[in-house]
């Protein structure tokens, strides 16, 4: 009854509340200060104002938005490139920088970015076009300027064909400006291209357009509003738009369906990347790295791209960069001879119906009878062979299909010192991967990229692979020797010396275990100067193929004289000292002779005197344990000693913190006697300072009265006298 009462409701209450404002341990944040310098020519939000950012992307054309944390040491670094960029483009872009992670901020509230920086770029009001590729000055800026002009006008046939000659991969767009200032396929053509760069980071796929007649004659295009694909290697198309909607998505899926792309850049985007592993699980790679600008020509990446193309030219010959924009298929008759029959028809679906119904030998047409815009038509041309050596169409007559990868030396210098490159970035690195071999082969500066493709292509390949070892620290002279993967020939294949060779790795317990033995084995050794004790560390250092080892740690023995008759150490045998003393030994004598006799003796002897030495200090070390026991037998009696006397101590102290307690309470009593006395004796005093003054009162009174009533008796007996002497 009593927690229903209202008196109870009128406790706890109060109580809640003063237990419900405790205050915050918890500071607030800072407030947040400019990210970017105050003269750098962009707008800092680092309040996170976002409707301020949609404000300034109005009012520009071109506008690039940095989405930023202050903590992040990826947007730290981004911070001066940006910064750059920001310096040479400020009359043409707009840059904005917003501070998405001030939590008042309403980016904060609205977007959930899970890294930074996030860099949006918008071409009137299109967008956002997410930038992904690398955070340099650079490479930003060519972005930059790709959205800023995503269509390449072409106003003559030399602009034309010196279009489709710079760049692999070129989209031409025909319209006619007569009915409307901008036609609605422009417009779609024109979205497409802004549309290409979220999926072509490195702008690969160039878009351009024509608007003359006689200019888009130049790749046969007759109607309005046609998309020309341009291809080298196959023939060129036209988008389909009986088959397939004039969309943007359409238009953007035709083209990367049917590009061709001979080269590719590819950018890890750090040190756990799986992306250039899963390029190099399609098969052999060939990768280039070279310092690359995206602002400026590249003269040896022209170089590559020409070798490429010829790689990848089945036809002999490249097409003509203004080629006939049919559905043709080549097709080689062998009946014929060194000829290629090229089918073209007006639609794709008619080529595959004729080719079902007409053989391949009703190619043999003669050439009149060949029309371009024919539903029907063949033509046949002859195709001379090219030399055996040439990499001419060298894909389609190797089993080992190469695919070419581009990488830029200053953002993946590491990866190529790994694959074997040199100390000068300045110079440009190729090799070729084959992970399904494990094998690598890189380019020598005195031979040429096509050479290095043919050696690599032929059956038996002439070249040697790569082995990359780790070059270990100058050390002192050490009873093992380390040995790399320079060094391993030298040391291991010496004919003059018996070596034992250990392979470990840095991972492998085991093999940590087992360097003590190793080390004991050595020791023993040392006095032998027809034996070396050497270890390689397999994970660091490539061997050839005839000297791995299945697992670590193994132990090989290579005898001098005898290298091809290396022995490896039993696996089910331990690895301890006697039994690799054993183990060398046995096949030491193996070649005959009084040498290894007199080998066994030296180390017997060496044994003996060890084994001397060790008997002589376990004397020592059993004098040295009495000695230690006795001290340490005595330090226990010492210390039972000192823990009675401490328990002694404790009883004592707390028998004298007892007595100090009681002591305390009794002063504490008597001080508070002493007080009441005091204060007792104080009253008293009071009362008597006023029993005086009362008392000299009452004196004073009593005088008065007294003199009064003497002087009222000296009257009375005044008056009487004079009553009597007047009667």
């Amino acid at each position: 009854l009593l927690y229903h009462t209202p008196l109870t409701y009128a406790l706890i209450l109060p109580l809640t509340l003063t237990c419900s404002r405790v205050k915050s341990v918890v500071a607030s944040p800072r407030a947040p200060l400019r990210f970017f310098p105050a003269e750098a020519p962009l707008a800092d939000l680092f309040l996170g104002q976002l409707e301020e950012a949609d404000r300034l992307l109005e009012e520009a054309d071109v506008s690039l938005v940095f989405y930023y944390a202050p903590w992040c040491a990826h947007c730290l670094a981004a911070r001066q490139h940006v910064q750059q960029v920001a310096l040479r483009l400020a009359q043409q872009v707009q840059f904005v920088a917003v501070n998405c992670w001030w939590h008042q901020g309403r980016c904060r509230k609205q977007k959930s970015f899970f890294q930074y920086p996030v860099i949006h770029l918008f071409y009137r009001r299109v967008g956002p076009i997410e930038y992904r590729g690398p955070v340099r000055a650079e490479y930003l800026e060519s972005f930059i300027q790709r959205v800023s002009a995503p269509l390449t006008y072409l106003p003559s046939v030399r602009a034309l064909h010196t279009f489709l000659t710079q760049h692999q991969q070129a989209v031409v767009g025909y319209f006619q400006f007569n009915s409307s200032p901008q036609p609605a396929g422009y417009i779609i053509f024109l979205l497409s291209a802004l549309h290409a760069l979220r999926r072509d980071q490195q702008g690969e796929v160039r878009f351009a357009v024509v608007t003359n007649q006689a200019v888009a004659g130049g790749v046969s295009l007759r109607e309005d509003e046609s998309v020309y694909l341009h291809r080298r290697l196959n023939s060129s198309l036209v988008f389909p738009r009986t088959q397939r909607n004039f969309t943007v998505q359409a238009v953007c899926d035709w083209v990367f369906e049917n590009r061709e792309s001979v080269i590719h850049w590819i950018q890890p985007t750090g040190a756990k990347s799986y992306s250039l592993e899963a390029e190099l699980q399609k098969g052999p790679a060939l990768l280039t790295f070279l310092p690359h600008n995206p602002l400026a020509a590249n003269q040896l990446l022209t170089q590559v791209t020409d070798v490429a193309l010829q790689y990848h030219s089945c036809s002999g010959s490249q097409e003509d960069s203004v080629s006939v924009p049919r559905c043709c298929r080549s097709l080689l008759d062998p009946s014929a001879g060194p000829s290629v029959c090229e089918l073209c028809v007006s639609h794709c679906w008619a080529l595959e119906l004729y080719l079902q119904r007409v053989s391949l030998s009703s190619c043999r047409s003669v050439q009149s009878s060949y029309g371009v815009f024919g539903r029907w038509s063949v033509c046949c041309r002859s195709v001379p062979r090219p030399p055996p050596d040439s990499i001419t169409g060298l894909q389609c007559r190797s089993n080992k299909t190469l695919r070419f990868y581009l990488l830029d030396t200053q953002l993946h210098w590491t990866l190529a010192q790994r694959l074997g490159a040199s100390a000068d970035q300045s110079l440009p690195f190729i090799t070729i991967i084959n992970l399904r071999d494990e094998t690598h082969y890189v380019l020598n500066h005195t031979d040429t990229l096509a050479d290095f493709i043919q050696n690599f292509s032929v059956s038996y390949s002439p070249l040697h692979r790569h082995l990359v070892g780790h070059k270990p620290q100058q050390q002192s002279q050490s009873l093992i020797q380390e040995v790399t993967s320079d060094s391993f020939l030298h040391t291991v294949m010496d004919s003059q010396r018996d070596v034992l060779l250990l392979y470990y790795s840095v991972w492998c317990g085991f093999c940590s275990a087992l360097n003590h033995v190793f080390l004991q084995l050595a020791r023993l050794l040392q006095g032998n100067s027809a034996l070396t004790v050497a270890r390689v560390n397999v994970g660091r250092n490539d061997l050839p193929w005839e000297f791995m080892v299945d697992h670590v740690p193994s132990v090989l023995f290579f005898p001098r004289h005898r290298k091809q008759m290396s022995v490896k150490f039993p696996e089910n045998t331990p690895m301890t000292v006697p039994n690799l003393l054993r183990f060398v030994l046995q096949h030491t004598e193996s070649g005959g002779g009084a040498e290894p006799r007199s080998l066994l003796e030296a180390e017997l002897q060496v044994l003996q005197r060890q084994v001397f030495s060790l008997h002589r200090a376990r004397e020592r070390l059993s004098q040295q344990l009495s000695v230690l026991w006795r001290e340490n037998r005595r330090l226990t009696l010492h210390t039972h000693t000192l823990q009675t006397q401490n328990a002694e101590l404790q009883e004592q102290s707390l028998q004298l913190e007892t007595l100090y307690r009681e002591k305390t309470r009794q002063l504490s009593d008597t001080v508070h006697r002493l007080q009441e006395l005091a204060d007792a004796s104080e009253e008293l005093l009071k009362e008597n300072s006023l029993l005086r003054v009362l008392l000299t009162v009452l004196r004073e009174r009593d005088g008065r009265d007294t003199e009064r009533q003497e002087e009222e008796g000296q009257e009375a007996a005044d008056g009487q006298e004079g009553k009597r002497e007047a009667s």
